[in-house]
């Protein structure tokens, strides 16, 4: 059974950063499409980034493109999301996902596994 296991979550003042990690285990990461989610209270769970099973290629939600970045670390069965420039608005449960895909796209659903979140939370 695959496990996913966030962390690195905290509390940043704006303008600050933060790096998550999500442990894989049950399986081999490099098997696994990979991707991150937020979810706001009150809000529906959103995507944030994703990643393809060699790192090679990358997507983002707009908002984000220009100040996180995600990656993996096959050889420690690990992915990460860097982000930079926190703004209050980044506050929320950030969810780490994988499916065995070879891609998969945005939706929430779409993804088998999942970690059970860390919280960002980003103070003005």
């Amino acid at each position: 059974q695959v496990r996913l296991a966030e962390s690195g979550g905290g509390l940043v003042q704006a303008g600050g950063s933060l790096r998550l990690s999500c442990a894989v285990s049950g399986r081999a990461a490099e098997s696994l499409f990979m991707a991150w989610f937020r979810q706001a209270p009150g809000k529906e769970r959103e995507f944030v980034a994703s990643v393809s099973r060699s790192g090679e290629l990358t997507y983002y939600e707009d908002s984000v493109k220009i100040r996180f970045t995600i990656s993996r670390d096959n050889s420690k069965n690990e992915a990460y999301l860097q982000m930079s420039r926190l703004e209050p608005e980044d506050t929320a449960v950030y969810y780490c996902a994988a499916d065995p895909s070879s891609y998969v796209n945005r939706g929430s659903a779409l993804y088998d596994f999942w970690g059970q979140g860390t919280q960002v939370t980003v103070s003005s």
